[in-house]
Parts: structure tokens; sequence; C-alpha cells
């Protein structure tokens, strides 16, 4: 089996990402610096020759997907399995509003993320299992390719934590913050992390990427 090389991106800030609110499921917009980040990742990755982008359904992630796929004269493919997890009623809370409303399940998502359902939302197992359909098919088609996945934190993060031989258990032992590049290759059952949740091309611009568990 030839080498995949799989770059897979977080979108770039959104108005309730930079308030650090649930999104979820929710189609909510890049912000200027959002688009700005996106670019810069588009400008990092424009050296290497890329087969294909994916991209998940959601508005914020393809429109971050956009200039990525343009300077390889790609066209984006929309995968729904890496679309962002739902939160059902936590969606568009802080973290701080959430834990109000829902003392218990708040508990439960910073300890077991696993075990928890937000009320209206998906289950993170369930997540876990339609991202990983959606890589296997992924790497199934794409072998001696190098590929761009641009979706969401959740779904980074499992990705990553499939590739660390970890499960959806340990869902807070990495980050994803927007617009960090990280970059897997995939040959012959082994799988390798050269880099993760990488911020350096977005140096220069105002503002701190990274956040709190809130996607």
């Amino acid at each position: 089996m030839k080498p995949l090389r799989l770059f897979t991106i977080r979108h770039g800030e959104t108005a309730l990402a930079r308030e650090r609110r649930f999104a979820g499921a929710r189609d909510v917009p890049l912000t200027p610096r959002g688009r700005q980040q996106c670019e810069a990742v588009a400008r990092a990755l424009a050296g290497t020759f890329v087969g294909a982008v994916y991209t998940s359904p959601l508005d914020r992630a393809q429109a971050s997907a956009a200039p990525i796929a343009a300077i390889h004269k790609l066209t984006p493919r929309i995968e729904p399995a890496f679309r962002e997890m739902a939160f059902g009623e936590w969606e568009g809370l802080t973290r701080a509003e959430a834990v109000l409303r829902f003392p218990r399940d708040m508990q439960a998502w910073a300890a077991t993320p696993h075990l928890e359902q937000p009320p209206g939302g998906e289950r993170l197992e369930s997540v876990a299992a339609r991202v990983a359909a959606g890589l296997a098919a992924l790497t199934d088609e794409h072998a001696g390719q190098t590929v761009v996945l641009v979706s969401h934190a959740i779904v980074t993060r499992l990705v990553v934590l499939a590739a660390l031989g970890l499960g959806p258990d340990r869902l807070w032992s990495v980050d994803a913050s927007p617009a960090g590049i990280t970059e897997i290759e995939y040959v012959d059952g082994w799988t390798t992390v050269h880099r993760m949740n990488t911020l350096i091309h977005l140096e220069g611009m105002d503002g701190d990427s990274r956040e709190e568990r809130v996607p």
C-alpha cells in the first residue's frame, strides 16, 4: 500500500468560536479573521501536491476549504461523515451558560465525554463511528496521495485520537484550534502523526487561536 498523507484542518474562526460558544450542527459564517486564517492555511500548503480536498457540509468548513482547494485548482468534496457533532440544547451557549443550565450534563462532558449525550444532540461514540467510516473510505480511495480534510474541533480530535490508538474517552488529550494544521501518514496498517495542531502559519495575526473545550 502506498502511503496516504492527510492534512486535517479545523475551520477558521467564527463569531461563536471567538466567544467560546457551542456551534455544533448550526451553520455559522467565518469572521473576516477566520477567512484570513484559511488563506494562511492555503499558503502554507501551496507547495504540497494535493490530490483531493474534503470538507464537512457545514458552511464554516466549506468556506474554509474553498481557498485551500482553489490554490490547487480542485473542487472540494463534501462528505457528511465529517460534519460536526450536534450539541442539541447546548448550541449557542457558552460553557459557563451551559454549566448553569445543565450542570450534571456539563460535569459529565468534562469528565467522561464518551458517555455523555447532550440533550437533543449526538453521543460522542456515534460521531466517532461515522468519522471512522468516512476516514476508512477516504484512505481506501486515495492511497498514495495527499489529501486535505477541513472539518471541526470534535472531528479533528477524533481523527487524531484514532491515529494515536486512543478512543473517544481521551477527547481532551488533544486540541484543535481554528485553522490548526495536523499531518498524519497512513501506510501498511501503520499510522504516524507528523505534526499536530500547528499554528506557526498564523503568526502575526492578532489574538490567540487557542480555545477551551467548546467546539
